[in-house]
């Protein structure tokens, strides 16, 4: 299926954000080791949600999570404190996206865990029983989400959890918000020194959570509007939080360096609000920012900076080779298409200088089953008419709704 976008002169909406995957996916994970009675409220209605409801609910012998990186990190850790066996598998991409660094770090905490095919990779073979847990030590540079979901399980060990995180500590914010959603359930889980996270053995405590909207989603409207040349122009968005725990809320900010500005509406306390965005001055001639803490905005920011001739210099990318597809490769591919020379520096850095290229006369985007490739390259559309989008279902791993609220803002948007 292909998406032919064209943009309106004008932006002038409201968006209702969808739920939080990140908080959604943990709270799912925390909720079920606290005795699974009180559903978090909020939920995201995103496929990588939807794998982790179905699979609590059902927990079949074969539990296939599809293309969700999260679900495969948090439900391998989970499976290996619940009783039972059970075969975690996914994608085809899914199995060849690595996951030895964690079934290592269970394996040393007493966990069952087994290769079905390719060693260090899915399908497992997960043999779930009480661990006894004890001190780890695992790379600090490696996903987050390895670390969240040993976090998870470590009230539920005998002994409690002791992580220490060697070398750089990339993603600390997604490390931060495991820890305060484990806090709101009653966990003992703290930094105990600047490297070291000591989880006591006292069980969760059910309650009623309510999860915040998604600072990530929030990012391709905060694009939108920086590419749209109508000083008039403004978004407003809900269900955000100012001193939000979420690792990408750093958009506000990362954006306020190319001109936009971020109000939050007046309200008590710090419950989720809503926001609005307006342009209020020419973006930087030049960006350079450790994405470090937030990788999941770097395709975002890539497509942005570029079309609006802002020069960049990006750090702290090495996760993006590991994510859905190959980011850095899929970047520097598809920005050609659209006359844009990108470099790449040691697979963790992405370079423009203001090189270009000739554009391909009819652009197609490929999102090679990758959400964020199809969000991020659709605001395009602002700057190039008659853009094509390739497999544009592919939103529905976080953001379902993506091309209907696009339809709401004015985009014209036809299928072939």
């Amino acid at each position: 299926m292909l998406y032919t976008l064209n943009a309106p002169g004008l932006l002038k909406t409201t968006i209702e954000l969808p739920a939080s995957k990140s908080i959604s996916n943990r709270s799912l994970i925390i909720h079920a080791l606290a005795g699974g009675k009180i559903l978090p409220q909020n939920l995201s209605d995103c496929d990588d949600t939807d794998v982790i409801v179905k699979a609590m609910r059902d927990m079949p012998e074969v539990i296939d999570i599809k293309a969700a990186g999260t679900a495969m990190r948090f439900m391998t850790a989970y499976l290996a404190v619940q009783k039972g066996s059970h075969v975690l598998t996914g994608t085809e991409r899914m199995k060849h996206r690595p996951i030895r660094i964690l079934v290592d770090a269970l394996r040393q905490l007493g966990a069952k865990i087994g290769y079905e095919g390719e060693e260090g990779y899915p399908p497992l073979r997960i043999e779930g029983r009480r661990l006894r847990g004890g001190s780890l030590e695992v790379p600090g540079n490696m996903s987050s989400q390895y670390i969240s979901a040993l976090l998870m399980i470590g009230p539920a060990l005998k002994d409690g959890l002791e992580l220490k995180l060697t070398g750089k500590i990339i993603s600390r914010p997604y490390i931060d918000m495991t820890c305060h959603i484990m806090h709101c359930y009653g966990a003992k889980v703290e930094w105990t020194d600047f490297d070291t996270i000591k989880v006591e053995p006292q069980p969760y405590t059910e309650r009623e959570y309510l999860i915040e909207n998604d600072w990530s989603a929030s990012s391709y409207w905060y694009e939108m509007l920086l590419l749209n040349d109508n000083p008039d122009s403004e978004i407003r968005m809900t269900g955000l939080s100012d001193g939000s725990r979420q690792g990408d809320s750093s958009v506000r900010y990362i954006f306020s360096l190319l001109g936009i500005k971020t109000t939050f509406d007046e309200h008590e306390g710090n419950e989720p609000a809503t926001i609005t965005i307006k342009r209020t001055r020419r973006p930087l001639p030049r960006l350079e920012y450790d994405f470090s803490n937030s990788p999941d905005l770097a395709q975002t920011f890539v497509v942005a900076c570029a079309l609006m001739n802002t020069q960049f210099h990006f750090t702290g990318l090495a996760t993006l080779k590991i994510k859905e597809t190959d980011r850095i490769e899929a970047l520097k591919k598809e920005m050609r298409k659209l006359g844009y020379v990108i470099r790449s520096i040691d697979d963790c850095e992405l370079v423009w200088t203001g090189e270009r290229c000739l554009p391909d006369a009819d652009p197609v985007i490929e999102t090679y089953d990758d959400h964020r490739m199809a969000m991020a390259f659709a605001p395009a559309a602002l700057k190039i008419a008659n853009l094509r989008i390739n497999n544009p279902l592919v939103v529905s791993k976080s953001y379902p709704q993506f091309w209907d609220h696009m339809r709401q803002a004015g985009f014209e948007i036809s299928e072939e």
